[in-house]
């Protein structure tokens, strides 16, 4: 055996040797990678400590960089730990740290080893294991290896003493029991006089307090003194960080706490420490006035600083402190507005978040405005965010804070036309949202909507379909305010449509045929009204007054009863749009085309501008689009043979009063709890999983299945499912049935799931609002902060031309259920053990707070004449001894059972901070 290894270790490459090959391939990494594992599978087998360590040091180095799997080799990396070579020993446990986890199957090997190289004289190989448990410690590792622990957070070397520490939280978290042997040890380390030692018990107390900080309320004098007495920036963070958890929970420590905190602003020259002082301040000593003013003037030295570091900082305190001191960011809303300009894209983030959070429903129009100004101004991602930060602000609280909804829809056809604009979804959503919420902006939107269908060369921006979407639909949705719906249908089907994925087309076909139903009712009900004496009854106007007009439609002129409203008339659901004379075109005029009325050369017109134009539709390889093209063209076939000659057929009358009907239902925002409110059938069982279904369906054999999904442009989806059974021909000619299924995914890709692959369409038209023919977009960034600082004025809510329309709401303090994250059972488990912990240790020995340490130092020295073999049992006797520790444990378990059944003593489990801090 010797002499294989012997060449193994001769012609073995070295890590440098597999680093120069990688650098010089010149075809590609992956065949030379393949062809060093096969030799690396190779030399790991090999009896030679080196060889082997050499082996796997180049695996961990591929696993690092080029993510190799090295699951494989983990007991040779125990095999490597267990070598007494130094060099060997590290490459092993570089290797166990980086590819184990819980579920390595020999991770229990190496137990012994551990615990042997914690007790070993090597201050280094002592390391290497620490090191190793904070990285792969499971529940077993830190039960086993607990008391090795225990004995090295009091080892003579600093080294060594201060990674054991370390390691504790480690322990700690896996194993939750270790705290009743160790947080006693881990408090004393505490007064400390080594300010390494201090920082890592601080460290590691302050990872603990951001999980459960009021369990180690007990602790806050300790802190306290460090907070006073310790002169170490990094401790003094760390201490900051726990009293940031802990004065929210103990409002008389606040008050003790909050001076030491001003009188280290007041003197530190570390921004570090400067900072944490001033997020401490910002973020749990809100309360106390004088702390903040000190923090605020403090923060205005970060934003004015050249470093773009520093300014980032000071932006993100203002941040924190804006949503209960909204006037400290008044205070420097200059900086704030310039570092909008700014070439630090973090801080042009921090500086748009805090401008959004000055926004109120008296200065909305103002700072929307120069955020449009500067969205046209930046690059494409800042932009987004600009217009991103607008929508979410503008639509928070269901729109609390607009009161001109004409102005928003407004704003929201000139957010879409800016040139970067990618948040078409969002747009698309709040168009849709605020024509169902507000009836008296749909005029305003209609009107939005056909500006948008109208200009052929949006139809070329691939950000703007969904937009334009919802033009269509409202459009469509409220045709009842247009001025012309021919307009409307003639810019529904031009030919540049040819542009926009087929489900926004399908959507277009909806809105036209919408259009002409409403163009059909109203001259239907023309032609009835003419042949009638008595045209109330049959347009069913009812008012209160009974007023009746029954010229209204042939004049164009409106009821007595109804002139009397000089604004716009929003559809009732309960009242039906049939008198034409109603319907303004959102400047209060009625519209020119329906005061003439519809002439039969003019529907005729318009049924054959629709025929034209759906007809090529009729054979598209899309099924939806065809489908809706073949039922408008059916149905249009259908009228067209019922109005023959300037005659109506009831048939006719009947048909699209029908289908009038249907599309006149009145469509409204839906609650979040909708379905909750939806009974349950009676006799309908629900269960929380179909455990059932096997026993009931047995004996079924279902046949396979190749089941594809149709999805609507609306969001639903019908999953259809071709039933083909399995035989040996089929088998052979699997590869042809997969190039039709290819072909058929390509021809019909939009009722597939979605992939990410888009097609490009061809655009020969200029783009939409060319940068270079906006005018405005060339003010300064002072003009634009004169503007806005203007606007940011606090001021008296000014009188508005017209009240705040009715938006509707739903559910009204009723949100959506939000499921809570389950606390961790560890943490629960650690959390507990610390209370009793501290609530025993706090009570006997707070007269005498030096007792505790002088019974360690004896103990330490008794320790010392002890021999090596009793070491381990003298550790362990500090608490006691062993097995009494176990039945104390179990007694204090039946105590704390017995203390849950019983009734609660809230005085006794409370933790008491002691009145000398206090």
């Amino acid at each position: 055996m010797a002499s294989p290894s012997l060449m193994d270790t001769l012609f073995q490459r070295s890590l440098d040797d597999i680093i120069k090959g990688l650098r010089h391939q010149q075809t590609g990494e992956s065949p030379f990678i393949s062809k060093v594992v096969e030799e690396i599978r190779r030399e790991i087998k090999s009896t030679d400590l080196h060889t082997k360590s050499i082996a796997l040091q180049k695996l961990t180095y591929l696993n690092s960089i080029h993510f190799v799997d090295m699951s494989w080799a983990a007991f040779h990396a125990i095999e490597c730990i267990s070598s007494p070579n130094f060099s060997h020993k590290k490459i092993g446990y570089l290797a166990i740290s980086l590819s184990f986890n819980e579920s390595t199957s020999v991770i229990l090997l190496i137990t012994n080893q551990l615990r042997k190289d914690l007790k070993s004289n090597n201050e280094f190989e002592v390391s290497l294991a620490l090191d190793c448990l904070s990285r792969i410690g499971t529940a077993d590792l830190c039960r086993d290896l607990t008391p090795e622990v225990f004995t090295l957070m009091t080892s003579s070397k600093v080294f060594v003493r201060k990674k054991a520490i370390g390691v504790i939280l480690r322990v700690f978290g896996k194993y939750p029991d270790a705290v009743r042997v160790c947080f006693k040890r881990l408090v004393e380390c505490l007064d400390g006089t080594d300010s390494q030692i201090v920082s890592a018990v601080i460290g590691v107390f302050c990872e603990l307090a951001s999980k459960d900080p009021r369990s180690y309320l007990p602790l806050a004098p300790e802190f306290y003194r460090i907070l006073v007495d310790s002169r170490n920036n990094w401790v003094l963070i760390k201490v900051l960080k726990i009293f940031s958890k802990l004065a929210p929970l103990e409002p008389r420590l606040a008050k003790r706490v909050v001076e030491p905190i001003c009188e280290h602003m007041r003197r530190t020259g570390a921004k570090s420490l400067m900072f944490e002082c001033i997020r401490t301040v910002v973020t749990s000593f809100t309360d106390f006035e004088s702390a903040v003013k000190l923090a605020v003037a403090k923060i205005r030295d970060f934003l004015v600083d050249d470093d773009s570091n520093l300014k980032y900082l000071g932006l993100h305190a203002l941040s924190i402190i804006a949503p209960k001191h909204l006037w400290a960011v008044l205070e420097n809303k200059e900086v704030v507005i310039k570092s909008l300009s700014d070439d630090d894209p973090n801080v042009k983030l921090e500086s748009l978040r805090l401008v959004v959070a000055m926004v109120s429903e008296s200065n909305v129009v103002e700072i929307c405005r120069v955020l449009v100004n500067y969205s046209l101004k930046a690059d494409p991602e800042f932009c987004n965010e600009i217009l991103g930060s607008i929508l979410s602000k503008c639509s928070q609280n269901v729109y609390e804070i607009i009161v001109d909804f004409d102005w928003y829809v407004s704003l929201l056809e000139e957010m879409s036309r800016i040139p970067h604009c990618q948040k078409g979804e969002e747009i698309e959503n709040q168009l849709i949202d605020i024509g169902m919420r507000v009836k008296d902006v749909r005029p305003e939107l209609v009107r939005v909507g056909r500006s948008l269908l109208i200009d052929p060369a949006l139809l070329g921006n691939s950000f703007l379909c969904r937009i334009l979407c919802a033009a269509a639909w409202v459009c469509g949705e409220y045709v009842e305010f247009s001025r012309n719906p021919v307009e409307l249908v003639e810019a529904l089907l031009q030919p540049r449509t040819s542009l926009l994925p087929p489900s926004i087309r399908t959507v277009y076909i909806q809105s036209a045929f919408k259009i002409l139903i409403f163009c059909l009712h109203s001259y239907l009900l023309q032609k009835e009204n003419i042949g009638n004496d008595v045209a109330s009854e049959v347009l069913g106007l009812k008012s209160q007054g009974e007023c009746i007009g029954n010229s209204a439609l042939v004049t164009g002129k409106a009821p007595a009863c109804q002139e009397q409203d000089e604004g716009f008339t929003p559809r009732d659901p309960n009242k039906s749009y049939e008198d034409l004379s109603i319907i303004n075109d959102g400047d209060g005029q009625t519209s020119a085309l329906l005061e003439k009325g519809f002439t039969h050369e003019s529907v005729i017109n318009l049924l054959n501008l629709i025929e034209v134009a759906l007809g090529p539709l009729s054979g598209s390889y899309d099924v939806e689009l065809q489908e809706r093209a073949q039922n408008v063209l059916g149905f249009v076939d259908l009228i067209k043979q019922e109005i023959p000659n300037h005659l109506v057929s009831k048939r006719a009358s009947k048909i699209v009063d029908l289908v009038h009907d249907a599309f006149n239902e009145e469509l409204g925002p839906v609650s979040v709890n909708a379905q909750e409110k939806v009974p349950i059938p009676d006799g309908l069982m629900l269960k929380e999983n179909l455990s059932d279904l096997e026993a009931i369906c047995g004996n079924v054999q279902l046949p396979s299945t190749i089941s594809f999904s149709l999805g609507s442009p609306f969001g639903e989806s019908v999953v259809a499912s071709v039933s083909i059974p399995q035989s040996k021909e089929e088998s052979e000619t699997s590869s042809e049935s997969t190039s039709l299924l290819a072909e058929h995914r390509k021809r019909h890709g939009l009722y597939y799931l979605p992939s990410d692959n888009k097609e490009s369409l061809s655009n020969d038209y200029p783009p939409a609002n060319d940068p270079k023919s906006s005018d405005n977009t060339n003010d300064d960034a002072q003009d634009l902060v004169k503007l806005t600082g203007q606007s940011l004025l606090t001021k008296k809510r000014t009188s508005h031309a017209k009240p705040r329309p009715v938006v509707v709401k739903l559910d009204e303090g009723v949100v959506a259920p939000i499921i809570a994250k389950k606390p961790d059972t560890n943490d629960d488990l650690l959390s507990d053990a610390v209370r009793d912990i501290l609530l025993v240790v706090e009570k006997p020995d707070l007269g005498n707070p030096s007792s505790r340490r002088s019974k360690h130092r004896s103990h330490g020295k008794d320790k010392s004449r002890k021999s090596p073999d009793k070491k381990k049992s003298d550790e362990i006797g500090d608490h006691g001894d062993k097995g009494k520790q176990k039945s104390r444990h179990r007694h204090s378990k039946h105590k704390s059972k017995q203390r849950a059944e019983g009734p609660l003593n809230v005085v006794a489990q409370t933790p008491v901070i002691p009145d000398f801090l206090l």
